[in-house]
């Protein structure tokens, strides 16, 4: 029997339906957003007991009511940490601006298809536009290109894939990459999951700026081949996740290019700086890497999930990816378009399906102007000086790096040299963060840099700005004092 009726069709809302759910939506998500600066950066309290229980409940076998559906996901909300707040300086921040979030909407209304350049042309156009403008960012010549991730970690993760092919092969075994013990762990990760083992991986000394170590990577790479090892890559950092420390990268280019090895730059922090002249110059060098990982996710401001790969030349991507399927001969039967080529992304990366992801990136761009995310680049880098002055000056406070990005390390400065005095410190060190993010303006974040713990402090969400940095550093220079003073 063939039902006509619309209660048949359950999954398909009518269109005064579909208003009044966007309408119950669009009303939370600008409350939300109209509240975000004045709710605590951490939960005020723990989840109620049971409530974690009750979200793991399955699904009912009957429809639910919309609104107390919302308030449950709501109530959620509240009892997590908020990465949009201005007060937000523990990690690099996620951004998740509005227009990025509208874009989402509408590219999962429309729900098209880019993996395969023949399906949806126009859009995969508007997908490489996006990806051609960061390679040229990045100072990559034309022609280079890449392909949109899910963040800085899947950006790794195939930079290594394709070095691998690219320089070793098919016998792999023998190869040898480096990195400095600054560089994200999710590049010891990204090998592991490539096939290397632990002993694969050459972590080379750093500097006292905690640069990596040139005369150091030199040495290892020269005894690497003495034992009959292939050194293939070296990973160079823009901007550490610890200090925003940027490594020397016009000398490892020059190192890379001597060795014949392939030079990846992880600039998922620090790469959108080069939107600045600030950036182009602490970033110089860049444009000389093979493959270079960016999170517009974090200098863009997009929401998370939003991370990139750009390669000097992503045919040696391809090559990487490449595996026949016999029911896609039909999508490769044509790439050029107008006169352009265009990429299929599913032979760049590790997804056949994949979610549109350039629309929430062209479209804050073109919406807002690529000017206004330089300005909020440009007032970061300035907050972060500010602040890096001001934390230098107070005597009970160790700042030893000056900031290179926008992010800096901090401790309670020891008394003396004595193990005792170092120990004490440490414990003030870790008091001075409880008693920061308990006001719940700011949530900082803790680090060991050199066996010494320290306290982090990033600015970068677009919504920081002068008013709350000040505030912040009020609240360091006010809890130091009061931890300061116990100290023998």
């Amino acid at each position: 029997m063939i039902h006509e009726s619309n209660s048949f069709y359950p999954l398909e809302p009518k269109r005064a339906d579909m208003v009044r759910l966007g309408q119950e939506f669009l009303d939370r998500a600008l409350a939300f957003i109209e509240g975000i600066a004045d709710r605590p950066v951490l939960p005020v309290e723990a989840a109620p007991q049971g409530f974690i229980t009750a979200m793991l409940a399955p699904p009912p076998e009957q429809p639910g009511d919309l609104t107390s559906l919302l308030d449950k996901v709501d109530k959620a909300i509240t009892h997590a940490i908020e990465p949009g707040s201005p007060g937000f300086m523990a990690y690099v921040p996620p951004g998740g601006l509005y227009v990025s979030a509208l874009a989402d909407f509408y590219a999962r209304v429309t729900n098209r298809f880019v993996g395969m350049a023949l399906i949806s042309p126009a859009l995969t156009a508007l997908e490489d536009s996006v990806l051609r403008w960061l390679a040229g960012i990045c100072g990559l010549p034309p022609g280079a290109g890449g392909v949109l991730l899910t963040g800085g970690s899947m950006a790794n993760f195939s930079a290594i894939i394709a070095a691998r092919h690219d320089r070793l092969g098919e016998r792999f075994q023998d190869g040898v990459l480096y990195m400095s013990a600054q560089t994200h762990h999710s590049v010891a990760k990204a090998a592991r999951l490539a096939g290397f083992p632990a002993s694969a991986v050459r972590i080379v000394a750093h500097g006292p700026d905690l640069a990596i170590d040139l005369h150091a990577l030199s040495q290892a790479i020269a005894e690497d081949r003495q034992r009959g090892l292939t050194p293939f890559l070296v990973i160079a950092t823009a901007g550490t996740t610890n200090t925003g420390a940027v490594d020397p990268l016009p000398e490892l280019a020059a190192i890379a290019a001597a060795e014949d090895l392939w030079l990846h730059v992880d600039a998922a922090y620090g790469g959108m700086f080069r939107l600045t002249e600030r950036g182009r110059q602490r970033l110089r060098g860049m444009e000389r890497a093979h493959s270079i990982t960016l999170d517009p996710h974090k200098g863009l401001f997009l929401p998370m999930g939003t991370g990139a790969l750009v390669m000097r030349d992503p045919s040696r991507l391809a090559a990487a990816n490449e595996v026949e399927g016999d029911y896609l001969h039909d999508m490769r039967s044509a790439q050029t378009f107008d006169g352009e080529y265009l990429p299929n992304f599913a032979e760049l990366g590790p997804e056949l399906t994949r979610e549109m992801r350039g629309l929430r990136a062209w479209l804050p761009l073109h919406f807002h102007g690529v000017a206004a995310f330089s300005q909020q680049l440009d007032e970061k880098l300035d907050l972060a000086a500010h602040a890096h002055k001001r934390l230098s000056a107070d005597p009970l406070l160790d700042v030893p790096w000056r900031p290179e990005l926008s992010t800096m390390a901090f401790r309670i400065r020891p008394k003396g040299d004595s193990s005792d005095s170092i120990r004490e410190a440490e414990g003030a060190t870790r008091e001075l963060l409880d008693c920061i993010n308990g006001h719940g303006r700011a949530l900082l974040s803790s680090t060991v840099i050199d066996g010494k713990f320290m306290i982090r402090l990033c600015i970068l969400h677009f919504r920081t700005h002068a008013d709350r940095v000040a505030e912040v550093l009020d609240l360091i220079a006010q809890e130091a004092r009061r931890v300061g003073a116990r100290l023998s």
